[in-house]
């Protein structure tokens, strides 16, 4: 086992390569947004069943998943689960070029959300363990750029794939190679010691058996601070991912891009964007944040306040290129909840529970985010397209507007815990 240094430049490989890994888990998890309008077409789907493969069929198992594999990865080494989980996600990211029909499709999805919870939660704990609390922000702000620059990749490559080659090979392009990447891990990184680079009052918790599930849930929703963070996290995430899954088909129906167009130039505003938005909320929360730590959830409040009229703007644009320019704000700001809120709650959770702590959140996030958003789009779209509405997902994205208005209030409501509270071990 690794013993961490506080001030090692291993460290930054170390969460440099999961980064990749992390990006590549994206490339896996989002390449549905750009390839839904060849698969509507060849298999006559709806915007509610495109909702559910985006979201709903995926969240389901990857945040059921997620917590027995947080378990395992609080008591044996969580890089060699993470191997075998990215093997197993990359594998059916390829399968999915094989189905022929709505069910094989949405099983294959299922695979790829069972594989990918064990990737993040596991990579959360490692990266604690390589860097200490007043720099975590930071080093879970580099891991977290594998959203945006996988989400982008997961365009571009995938729109210019299937372009050229069909949306099967895009599949079978974006997942071979992360089992390559499986192997390359279990050479590169490391198994740190759980909690060395935490202060005392930590360190000495790292050496209790970890909890059961039972006990380790029932730690993080007796903390009040955690529990909010979660469901404000949720609810940007739903926000987050209505917008990541459904952007390329409003781009292709609403404002008339082609494939071609949406792959180049949505892909490239998106990674660019995503890119600069994460690492500054990791790098503002871990300076503001020493001194007031209600930064934490100022930080995304904020960002979802100037998504506002960015959203707006998109809708009503009259040319796809005045509308991706206003599209950039929301893929600038959408992902600034992420990396203060991890540093939030593997600050809070003992070292022996961090992985647990980490699944936790994703559940919530994912269950909310990536199994609602998605779908409410696409069904509000299928409704209004059943009432004659033409462009039918101009409506799904102005009922979009309530759920931001949520998200700040509730992250509004995080500062206040954590104002009272504070974001430690407290209730």
């Amino acid at each position: 086992m690794q013993m961490p240094q506080k001030h090692s430049s291993y460290r930054y490989v170390v969460v440099s390569f999961l980064a990749i890994v992390y990006t590549f888990n994206f490339m896996d998890r989002q390449i549905m947004s750009i390839l839904q309008e060849p698969i509507r077409r060849e298999m006559g789907l709806s915007d509610t069943q495109l909702g559910m493969l985006t979201g709903l069929t995926f969240a389901l198992f990857y945040t059921t998943c997620g917590l027995p594999v947080a378990w395992l990865s609080d008591r044996y080494r969580r890089v060699s689960l993470m191997a075998a989980a990215c093997g197993i996600w990359s594998l059916f990211t390829a399968g999915c070029g094989l189905a022929s029909n709505f069910t094989q499709l949405a099983l294959s999805r299922v695979m790829v959300g069972a594989g990918e919870a064990g990737g993040s939660p596991p990579s959360y704990s490692l990266i604690s363990d390589y860097f200490p609390p007043e720099e975590r922000g930071t080093g879970l702000a580099i891991y977290s750029l594998g959203v945006p620059v996988g989400s982008a990749l997961g365009v571009a490559a995938g729109g210019w794939v299937a372009a050229h080659y069909g949306w099967r090979t895009a599949f079978v392009a974006v997942g071979l190679p992360g089992i390559v990447l499986a192997l390359v891990m279990l050479l590169v990184v490391r198994e740190p010691k759980r909690g060395g680079l935490d202060p005392v009052r930590a360190g000495a918790l790292a050496h209790d058996p970890p909890q059961g599930i039972r006990a380790g849930l029932a730690t993080f929703f007796q903390n009040r601070t955690m529990v909010l963070t979660a469901l404000s996290s949720g609810l940007s995430a739903f926000v987050g991912y209505a917008m990541l899954s459904w952007n390329p088909p409003f781009l292709e129906r609403v404002k008339g891009m082609s494939l071609t167009e949406v792959a180049a130039w949505y892909g490239l505003v998106l990674g660019v964007t995503g890119f600069i938005g994460t690492f500054a909320a990791g790098w503002l929360v871990d300076r503001l944040g020493r001194h007031d730590r209600r930064w934490y959830a100022w930080v995304p409040a904020i960002a979802f306040t100037l998504t506002l009229p960015a959203l707006a703007g998109l809708i009503w644009a009259p040319t796809w290129q005045i509308a991706l320019a206003f599209l950039a704000i929301p893929a600038l700001l959408n992902n600034m909840y992420l990396a203060p809120a991890l540093t939030v709650i593997q600050n809070a959770a003992p070292p022996s529970q961090r992985a647990l702590a980490g699944a936790t959140m994703l559940f919530i996030v994912n269950l909310i985010g990536l199994g609602g958003g998605p779908l409410y789009v696409g069904r509000i779209s299928d409704v209004a397209k059943a009432h004659g509405v033409h462009q039918s997902l101009v409506i799904g994205y102005e009922a979009l507007f309530p759920i931001v208005l949520l998200t700040i209030g509730m992250h509004l409501l995080a500062a206040r815990s954590m104002s009272r509270h504070g974001s430690d071990r407290t209730k």
